[in-house]
């Protein structure tokens, strides 16, 4: 998905970190979102978590955007022209409808729920993404992952993976990237990284062995899911911190609950992100912008979508300044 605002946050993010919180149980801060209009007159809204100024990652997760249920009749469903991307990965996951994806590498695929797309644009990337026909209600997740500096000009690609679900203790577990409670996704990333989308059975616990290493953060989709002793509610994001080894969640309700678990070791590197582009330093970022306002074979064209491509926005007047994580405690 693109970042189509008109003015969007220029950030730096870094990943300064603190000393070691001891292992055990888990701390947990609550993020909320903010609304974000993605579109025009009837644009589609999301619900952002990450970045914001109360953290920036979480991992190399560096984008959040929460979605639906959305009427399709409604809000016109998703329809985001060809846009390009550098320096990261995009995460598709849908809970239901059917969204349409053609990029420059000449993929046409469709994102369907509890299958993962996976889109690396490293040097350059473009692709479209529309709801189809059959959609009525959209409904999902779109995540980003920052590359990092070693593998962040890789080549383009994209996988795509469909998860055996896992029944465990009043839960499903689907796990798209990492491992969790025994399953291991094949699909490759460039840090270790952890995806898995959870449903849990009303008033249901569960208790996951985690990385100590990671940090994670639990986005609450529908519920109220209690996350060590911290409730979390619907469209928030329950950040975790390095030191957890496990976490308990539970279902506060007398229906199901469905959420999605993050995690990653801490990213140290600085990065900048504006629009849909992540790079090093603001000239990255400008001559991005530039080669995609120039057609650039950069990013190479995408065949079949009935409409022009994106433009970029402006650069903003400034040089991006730091923006990083807070410090742990």
């Amino acid at each position: 998905m693109s970042n189509v605002e008109t003015k969007p946050t220029e950030l730096r993010c870094g990943g300064a970190v603190d000393a070691e919180r001891p292992t055990g149980a888990a701390r947990v801060d609550v993020l909320t979102p903010r609304d974000v209009p993605l579109g025009g007159p009837r644009a589609m809204t999301v619900r952002r978590t990450l970045p914001q100024r109360a953290r920036t990652l979480i991992g190399a997760w560096c984008f959040a955007d929460h979605y639906g249920p959305d009427d399709v009749s409604v809000t016109g469903g998703m329809d985001v022209a060809p846009h390009p991307h550098t320096g990261l990965q995009t995460v598709s996951w849908l809970f239901t409808g059917e969204i349409e994806h053609r990029d420059s590498m000449g993929n046409h695929a469709h994102v369907r729920p509890g299958e993962l797309n996976l889109m690396t644009g490293g040097y350059g990337i473009s692709h479209s993404e529309v709801s189809t026909p059959r959609t009525t209600i959209l409904h999902g997740v779109q995540l980003w992952v920052a590359l990092p500096e070693e593998h962040r000009d890789t080549e383009r690609d994209f996988q795509h993976y469909a998860p055996e679900p896992l029944l465990s203790d009043g839960a499903e577990i689907r796990v798209f990237l990492g491992s969790l409670a025994g399953r291991i996704s094949p699909v490759a990333t460039f840090t270790p990284l952890l995806g898995a989308e959870i449903v849990l059975r009303p008033r249901a616990a569960l208790t996951l062995a985690v990385d100590p290493a990671f940090e994670h953060g639990l986005l609450v989709d529908q519920g109220g899911v209690r996350l060590a002793d911290t409730l979390v509610g619907p469209s928030e994001l329950g950040y975790v911190p390095p030191g957890a080894e496990a976490l308990t969640l539970t279902n506060e309700t007398d229906d199901i609950a469905r959420t999605v678990l993050l995690g990653g070791m801490p990213f140290e590197e600085e990065i900048v992100m504006w629009w849909n582009f992540i790079g090093r330093s603001h000239e990255d970022i400008a001559k991005a912008r530039e080669d995609w306002q120039n057609s650039s074979a950069r990013f190479g064209a995408v065949e079949g979508y009935p409409g022009h491509r994106l433009l970029a926005p402006a650069l903003p007047n400034a040089v991006i300044t730091p923006r990083r994580n807070p410090p742990r405690h």
